[in-house]
């Protein structure tokens, strides 16, 4: 199971990130999961949302530099070695990963996670393989 991601560029300078996330409030979009990676002139925002073919569109419409693409939303062993455990069955199958950055969970003794891999049907089916669950739209209170 694979969601949208929405990765945005954004300016660095001051208040550039706080007009992106107004807009996506002011269209009643909700973040689900973030990461910020910056440089010296811009930011990748990725974000996570309930609402993300909407997201992308007023992102669009309102002229933000913004691409999707999907990721791997897996739910890992809330303890030391968790996410370990999860990358290593992935480094065992020969699968790089890009990034990865946690997220809230609401479920006891599990943390959330957002993996990027090249090829998200082989990295699912070998996670699926070693009983790591990936979470679903339903899961993430994704909506479309």
């Amino acid at each position: 199971m694979t969601i949208m991601q929405l990765s945005v560029f954004v300016e660095n300078k001051p208040g550039k990130l706080v007009e992106t996330l107004e807009t996506l409030a002011g269209a009643g979009i909700d973040l689900r999961a973030l990461s910020l990676a910056d440089t010296a002139d811009f930011g990748i925002l990725r974000i996570i949302v309930n609402k993300p073919s909407k997201a992308l569109s007023i992102l669009n419409d309102a002229g933000f530099l913004v691409k999707s693409n999907d990721v791997l939303p897996v739910s890992v062993g809330d303890a030391p070695g968790g996410l370990a455990a999860v990358l290593r069955v992935l480094a065992d199958s020969g699968i790089d990963v890009e990034y990865t950055y946690a997220f809230v969970s609401h479920e006891k003794d599990r943390a959330y996670v957002i993996i990027r891999v090249a090829d998200n049907d082989v990295a699912a089916a070998v996670l699926q393989k070693n009983d790591i669950r990936l979470l679903s739209t339903a899961d993430m209170g994704i909506e479309d």
